[in-house]
């Protein structure tokens, strides 16, 4: 299995497949490599490299979990950029992977051709933050991986309507495992929600519209799930007047996070990658 050793001696895993254009592949706050599961098949012509952050994954837990943040991960991204000799890649980051991207515009634009956001911007909802924190660091009250996956599909009915069981089995095996003696684990370090929560009481929050400046300088594609809860249509507008050269993809009948997969979100990943990536 590939790893890399972080700054501070952790073991962090990482998946590199392909022979083509170089993408890096960021996932969401929880969740690990597989989390482009459902796109990877789609973009066979590119070198797909997708990390697990510290405490996620196959990746070793941090003895201090006040690194779990945006900041550590972002100098981990670079460690591992350093670590396969790459000078430049295009990032494809999902929701917590596309604030790490942001940092990295801000920090050290030149290690980046450009950026495709998944369902985040410089203003997340109440509404949803209040949802991650409902979950985050709580294992599944469920007896096995097809219990989570019908209560996915429940939940999801009216956010990603018509994504079938199937589908919500295969994330549920993203995100759980099942227990030998029963139960389900998570795929990440619980203490993740005590990084979250104490970071949130440590100094005034970043601007992050100063970091989506610096990443709309680069070639920039932002897509939305229509019925995403966390990155509303009113802030994905202002993202556009301030960037207007920002292409833009709305999936039909996705919540947060559209999977990709997506005829809207394949077109416009293909057409960056076309572009930009090469």
């Amino acid at each position: 299995m590939p790893k890399f050793l972080s700054k501070d001696g952790l073991n962090l895993h990482y998946e590199d497949a392909g022979d083509g254009p170089s993408v890096l592949c960021l996932a969401g706050l929880t969740r690990n490599n597989a989390d482009f599961g459902f796109l990877l098949p789609f973009l066979p012509e590119y070198r797909m490299i997708r990390p697990d952050y510290r405490g996620r994954g196959q990746s070793d837990h941090a003895a201090d979990y006040m690194t779990y943040s945006i900041a550590q991960e972002a100098q981990d991204v670079l460690t591992l950029l350093d670590h396969l000799k790459l000078d430049r890649v295009t990032i494809i980051g999902t929701s917590r992977g596309g604030l790490i991207a942001m940092l990295l515009a801000y920090m050290a634009p030149e290690r980046l051709k450009g950026v495709i956001l998944n369902d985040i911007g410089p203003e997340v909802t109440s509404v949803g933050i209040e949802r991650i924190m409902d979950y985050v660091g709580n294992e599944p009250n469920a007896p096995d991986l097809d219990a989570v996956a019908t209560t996915l599909h429940a939940l999801g009915a009216d956010a990603f309507p018509g994504v079938t069981l199937n589908r919500w089995r295969a994330q549920a095996d993203m995100m759980f495992y099942e227990k030998p003696g029963g139960g389900l684990g998570l795929r990440y370090d619980a203490r993740l929600r005590d990084a979250l929560i104490g970071q949130a009481g440590v100094g005034p929050a970043p601007d992050l519209w100063a970091l989506f400046d610096a990443l709309a300088k680069l070639p920039l594609t932002a897509i939305r799930g229509a019925n995403s809860d966390l990155l509303s249509a009113d802030t994905f507008a202002k993202m556009q007047e301030r960037a207007p050269s920002m292409h833009v993809a709305t999936v039909p009948d996705r919540g947060h996070v559209p999977f990709l997969d997506e005829t809207e979100a394949l077109d416009a990943i293909r057409a960056h990658l076309k572009e930009y990536a090469t």
